[in-house]
Formats: structure tokens, sequence, C-alpha cells
């Protein structure tokens, strides 16, 4: 159990060499289209930018209200360590939440990519990106914290109830088109819509869901009695070696023999009011307002192995740790511990963070902007797959083509706290992060770290375009 609910988040974390979230520093901004289009892709209508070619970009991220992070530090420092009895306590300082969730980590790596601005209505791109998600939803803290760190309970036999939790860890790639196209074009006003469609790819993935588990745990050491146990462990891959294998070459990031295949794509409207479009173009405003749903769809892998475990017996850390990375030495360990075990290889679908963003971009005065983003998830949290955490994200910016600096201040709905951070453009190059306050404080939730590139070609602006410069 400890190393289902510990130490596969570390190993997971190091092996993705460390929500990414969504770029807000910068990709609220006015010119950095490539990046927009994952919040809305209808933002690349009209755009600015004649023709983008995306080099590369790289999101990283960790979160979650189990506990604060201790400090960056301590977190290399326990992922280096061979230690088999290193403990979540040298990373989380624990929260009194009764049910917790945890993102560590989630990794998106952008690839290359390319924007052309058709005319002034029509915008088409093309997007690559490969992302990796391993989370873990609506877990019994009490439980984790007593398996993971024994020497915490100080009081006697313990009882625990876990209901309708699960954890799913997922590697996909994605190849996208996208198409935005202004819709209605007035003397005050602009509306453009746009959408995305993707070609999913899925490497590899393991999950768990359980529906029940009553758990009495005996203080001071490794084992616990489970009674009315219902578990449902899934994978692509017969062990976790080669699940990790997997995505280890580059012939499985399109396409292995176990991998899965889906579509899925983003929809997305925009609004632009703008008194002066005759002084500033096309696209100056004095306020904007968006609705998008992104990332929906699902993964299908056709081939991917199950067993169910039913029935009451007890186990233990160690018997777990020692049998987990095989689903056939699972299924004969907990059948060996006294429990039902039926396996079967079937067809599994795995969910996309399906999530509705809704903001409104404010122009305050020259390059000053202010914008507000609302990001909620819509995924079923009980189904395989993974999602991101609702949040309301300020961002007040200076936004020009050579030079955008944003200060993202989120509220995350999740740990019910506060997070800072800066994203800073210089031409096509940028760098940030969304949630970087963990390195200053030992209290925190999370963090987040980006940085990419790309080589943007701006057309000339609307209002020069028809004025005659000849002497």
């Amino acid at each position: 159990m400890k190393k289902i609910l510990c130490a596969l988040t570390i190993i997971q974390f190091f092996h993705f060499s460390a929500s990414g979230q969504r770029m807000l520093g910068i990709a609220t901004g006015n010119f950095n289209s490539m990046n927009s289009l994952y919040l809305n892709p209808a933002s690349i209508a009209g755009c600015d930018e004649k023709l983008v070619v995306s080099l590369f970009s790289l999101n990283l991220g960790v979160d979650n209200n189990l506990g604060t992070i201790s400090s960056i530090g301590d977190i290399s420092n326990t992922l280096k360590s061979n230690d088999s009895g290193t403990s979540t306590s040298s990373i989380f300082k624990f929260s009194n939440a009764n049910k917790f969730s945890m993102m560590a980590p989630a990794l998106e790596i952008r690839g290359p990519g390319i924007l052309y601005r058709i005319n002034s209505r029509h915008t088409i791109a093309l997007t690559t990106r490969v992302r990796a998600f391993n989370e873990f939803n609506n877990f019994d803290r009490s439980l984790y914290n007593a398996v993971s760190n024994p020497s915490s309970v100080s009081q006697g036999d313990q009882n625990f109830t876990s209901q309708n939790f699960n954890w799913t860890a997922h590697v996909w790639s994605e190849i996208g088109l996208s198409y935005g196209a202004v819709i209605v074009d007035q003397d005050k006003f602009l509306i453009k819509g746009g959408f995305t469609a993707r070609y999913l790819i899925g490497i590899g993935y393991m999950g768990m869901k359980g529906r029940n588990l009553d758990v009495q745990y005996r203080a001071g050491s490794d084992s616990i009695h489970a009674t009315n146990s219902d578990i449902e462990f899934a994978s692509n891959a017969q062990s976790l070696s080669s699940a990790i294998g997997n995505g280890g070459t580059s012939g499985n990031i399109f396409g292995g023999p176990s991998g899965g295949k889906g579509f899925g794509g983003d929809v997305g409207v925009s609004f632009l009011y703008r008194p002066e479009a005759d002084k500033w173009g096309r696209q100056g405003y004095k306020f904007a307002l968006s609705a998008s749903m992104t990332d929906i769809g699902a993964i299908t892998y056709n081939t991917s192995y199950n067993v169910n475990v039913t029935g009451n017996g007890y186990l233990s850390g160690t018997g777990i740790a020692n049998n987990v990375k095989d689903y056939q030495d699972f299924r004969n360990y907990v059948i060996s511990q006294g429990y039902n075990a039926d396996t079967g290889v079937k067809s599994t679908k795995v969910y996309l963070p399906t999530a509705f963003i809704v903001s409104a971009d404010y122009h305050a005065f020259r390059p000053i902007y202010i914008n507000a983003t609302f990001i909620g998830s819509v995924a079923n949290p009980n189904n395989y797959g993974s999602q991101y955490y609702n949040q309301l994200t300020i961002t007040p910016r200076f936004d020009s083509k050579l030079l955008s600096v944003g200060l993202p201040l989120t509220y995350n709905m999740l740990t019910n706290n506060m997070r800072l951070g800066v994203g800073i453009r210089f031409s096509g190059f940028f760098i940030g992060s969304d949630d970087m306050m963990a390195l200053f404080s030992g209290n925190q939730y999370g963090f987040n770290f980006y940085m990419g590139g790309m080589i943007p070609i701006f057309r000339k602006p609307d209002y020069l375009a028809n004025k005659d410069f000849s002497l």
C-alpha cells in the first residue's frame, strides 16, 4: 500500500523528469497566438501574426491538497534517495483535509508547429505535443498518512473507509489542426469562433479505481485488514517497467503495438468591443470576452489488462510493493491474502482533462491590460483519466509585440489558497510560472514552470496598411 500511495507518485515524478497549467502569464497576450489557441482556438482569428513557426515549449507542475511542500530541495533529495523507507513526510506537511487529490506531476512538451494567417478573417495552425499526468483523486488522507508514515499513528488500531477514489498515470501524444474565423465584423465589435481537432495517440497508462474499501489499520505495523473491497486495477501494459518503456522510445510517441488511439479537440468563441477600431485596427479593443471547452475526447486502449479485487483479507505495504509492478503478480498476491481477483483483457477508455474556460480582458491604458480567467473542470473524476483543478486567475500585463510581462494571481479552489506567478515573453521566446511561491516559501501546495520559443512574423497593422508612405 505504501508504494501505491507514496512511492509510485515519486517514481512517476522522477521518470517524467519533473497543473503543468496554462502559461497564463503569457498565453492571455495579444501577440502570442500559438499559446493562446490552447485556451481558446478562436483567438487565432484575425491575429497580429502573419506566420509563426513554433520550436518547442516545456510546461510542468505539481499540485495537491494533501499537504504543503516542505521545499523544492526536499523533493529533489527524496527523488534521488535509494532508501526504500523514504516517506512523504519528508516532502509534505500534512493538512487536515479528510480527502485529498494530487497531481504529481503534470508535464506537457509542445513540439514543432506552424500558424498561418490566410487573410483578415481566416487563420489555421498545426500543433504537436506530448503530455503526461500522474493524478490521485478523492483518496482518504488519514489512510494515506497512516500507511506512508506509520510512526504518525500514535494511538491504537484505527478504522478508515474510502469510496470512489481513483488513480491514473497516463502518457499520450497529440497532433492538432486549428481553425479560427472572424464571424461578425462590425464597426464597434468583432465576434470570432474557432476549433481544434486532434488525433490522440496513447503511449501508456496505469490506473486504479476504488468503489469501496473498509480498512482497519494496526498502529506501528505495515499491515491492514480490508473488508468490503471493490477495487479495479488496469493498464495497457502487463508490468510497470514495460509501461514506462512504452514511453521511452520515439516510435511509441507515434503509436506502439499496445498503445491507444482516439480523437479530441477544443471549441471556442470570443467577442471584442472596439470603440476605436479605426485607430487601432482589427485587434484594437476596449474589452474582450471569450468562452471555450478544451480537451474534449478520450483515448481507447483495445488491449487493456484488468484485475478486479473484491472481498476481505490482509495486506501489507511490503507485499504490495513487491507485487504491484506486474498485474499477474498482483493478482496472485491478493488471492493469497484471501481476496477474489478476476483478470481479463478488454477495451478501456482513458479520458482527457476536459475543462470549461471563460475569460475577460480589459484594455486599461496603452500597453496595459487586465485579464480574468476561470478554468473549471468538467471531467468525470470516477473515470480513468485526468483533470485540471478549478481556479480563477487575475493577470495584469504589459503587452507589446516585442515584450510582454504578466503577473498571474490565482485562487486555487482545490486548496483554497492564492498562487502568484510571472510570465515574460521577449519576441518569440518566453519563460515563466503560474505558481512560483514554492521557490521562496515552504508552505505551498504546488509549483509550476514553463519555457519555450517560436519564430513570429507579424503582419502590417491595418491602420498602416491603407496609408501611402511614398514621397
